[in-house]
């Protein structure tokens, strides 16, 4: 069945919702209050904690800190590929969940229980990583598959709901936890996420005999993704692309080996980049130039396998760009965790103001509610009131459109937070209520470009690489780690350092309006990279 035909079948406009995806949803909320449970207090935990005691100062501190956080997010978002590949070859979406998942509450349990413990510790961090960072391209596609052409108009509303649900469990997370840490410390702290994390393994597990399950490809399917960019690359002889792929293979090869040589003594890597970054690197290098050389001869792969593989394959191609021009958005989402709550905790909480309320914000670190809360005020307000007026006015809202200029408002947060970091640079008091502002402002950005991405991804891709599609989304928050640990490293160096003292300028403050114009550059190539993308419908037939 072509993209073409799919669009044409017939779609009943009364399809009720699949009776499964309440279980889906169930899950959902319960795993991400404990994901978000623990990660929003880590950087807070992790600078106070004895496992950072050995460093000499509050500054070290925080830097290491914000390392170990990003360095945690680049494993979460890189998992996916194992997962997704992990599914789509050998056991399927509900399978692979639900055994990740167990490890996801083994890791949780290793954080309640080895808060002292540095190999303890950070040994839950990995678990986590590993089963979240599993699950993640997963539980999105396999709620995709619950849904044919019928109803696939249900599913927008599904995906929001699915995105909202997300951030009702991150809200109560993001408001309580910090409390809990703070009152009876973090063994209740991580082990209350980790029961919460239980329960959505026991919700999943109780909706088995009412899903859909599409069966993965055992390895036997001949026109998978990466057997047609095999074709392309190395089919009927070598080619320019074969030549680009070849090289940038080696390439990651050989940036990976100069890492290593500095055990040897041999300094011919950068000191401050270590391990993640370079195989984050490497990782990036092999994408794109295997991408760009199976592009560059997709055709060679004609006739050796279907015009729908062939398409698929450039499809996913293609999507790639988008995805690599969100990548920035994330390097600054993802900092709302990190530089946001050591930038609030230098603040002062306006507990004199008649509307703060005093009796439930005590802490610094529980302004990140303000991003799911906002988020689920926000989705509804976008559906019901924003995207109807503007589409009243003759403006067309596509899904791209939405994704840059999403990219552009997060910019502009940053300035705002980059604003208020110069305020705090120069002695005076500021007051916490002032980050209400780059939070509206960063959540209204997220919910345009990922929100959206969820259901765009999923409907660019044919049915046997949904699970590499988003494996590949999830993959852009790793990237976004990546800029965050580089730009880091760069600055700490101490001619950086010292050319940034000699504008007047703080290396909190630097940062902020870095990301801003970081990310003001990603909007710019994003919207004139999306002026020329053909969407397709790879929704599944009934």
């Amino acid at each position: 069945m072509t993209p073409a035909a799919t669009q044409t079948a017939a779609a009943d406009p009364n399809a009720p919702l699949p009776r499964q995806i309440p279980y889906i949803i169930g899950n959902e909320a319960c795993e991400r209050f404990s994901f978000y449970g623990m990660r929003n207090i880590l950087v807070p935990f992790l600078i106070s904690s004895m496992l950072l005691a050995y460093l000499p100062d509050q500054a070290s501190r925080e830097g290491a800190a914000k390392d170990l956080f990003h360095s945690f997010v680049i494993g979460v978002y890189f998992f996916p590929l194992l997962g997704g590949w992990l599914s789509d070859r050998y056991f399927g979406k509900y399978n692979t969940v639900l055994w990740f998942s167990l490890i996801y509450c083994a890791g949780h349990a290793c954080l309640a229980m080895f808060e002292s413990n540095a190999t303890g510790f950070y040994t839950g961090l990995f678990l986590i990583a590993l089963g979240s960072g599993g699950i993640k391209p997963l539980v999105v596609t396999f709620c995709g598959d619950q849904f044919d052409q019928s109803n696939k108009h249900k599913a927008k509303i599904v995906f929001d709901a699915f995105y909202w649900i997300i951030n009702f469990g991150s809200f109560f997370a993001s408001l309580l936890m910090p409390l809990v840490l703070r009152s009876w410390g973090p063994a209740w702290a991580f082990g209350i996420p980790g029961i919460l994390m239980f329960i959505a393994t026991v919700i999943f597990w109780a909706g088995r005999r009412k899903y859909v399950n599409v069966p993965p490809s055992h390895g036997t399917d001949p026109d998978s993704f990466l057997k047609v960019v095999r074709t392309a690359l190395l089919g009927n002889g070598y080619g320019v692309g074969t030549l680009i792929a070849g090289g940038s293979v080696f390439i990651a090869v050989a940036m990976l080996a100069l890492w290593a040589l500095k055990f040897a003594g041999v300094a011919l890597w950068p000191e401050a980049w270590g391990f993640v970054i370079t195989a984050c690197l490497a990782l990036g290098v092999v994408i794109a130039g295997v991408g760009f050389g199976a592009s560059a001869q997709l055709e060679r792969a004609r006739g050796q396998h279907p015009d729908l593989a062939i398409d698929g394959v450039r499809a996913v191609l293609r999507v790639l760009i988008v995805f690599a021009l969100v990548t920035p958005f994330w390097s600054l989402f993802d900092q709302k965790a990190s530089t946001w709550v050591i930038q609030g905790k230098a603040m002062m909480i306006p507990h004199e103001l008649w509307w703060w309320p005093s009796w439930l914000v005590k802490d610094a670190t529980q302004m990140q509610a303000l991003n799911p809360l906002m988020v689920m005020l926000l989705i509804p307000f976008n559906n019901i009131v924003l995207y109807p007026m503007l589409t009243r006015m003759g403006f067309r809202v596509t899904a791209l459109k939405r994704m840059g200029w999403g990219i552009a408002i997060a910019a502009l947060s940053w300035v705002i937070a980059g604003m208020l970091q110069l305020r705090l640079d120069d002695g005076a008091q500021v007051s916490l209520a002032w980050q209400t502002l780059p939070y509206l402002l960063l959540t209204f950005g997220e919910v345009l470009v990922s929100a959206t991405a969820l259901e765009f991804a999923y409907s660019q891709a044919p049915m046997a690489m949904k699970g590499v599609i988003m494996a590949f989304w999830y993959l852009t928050s790793t990237f976004g780690g990546l800029w965050v640990l580089l730009t880091n490293a760069t600055v700490r160096d101490p001619g950086v350092i010292a050319w940034i003292t000699a504008q007047g300028w703080t290396e909190n403050a630097f940062l902020m309006f870095f990301f801003a114009g970081f990310a003001f550059v990603a909007a710019i190539a994003f919207a004139a990279y999306a002026r020329r993308y053909k969407v397709m419908d790879y929704y599944r037939t009934a």
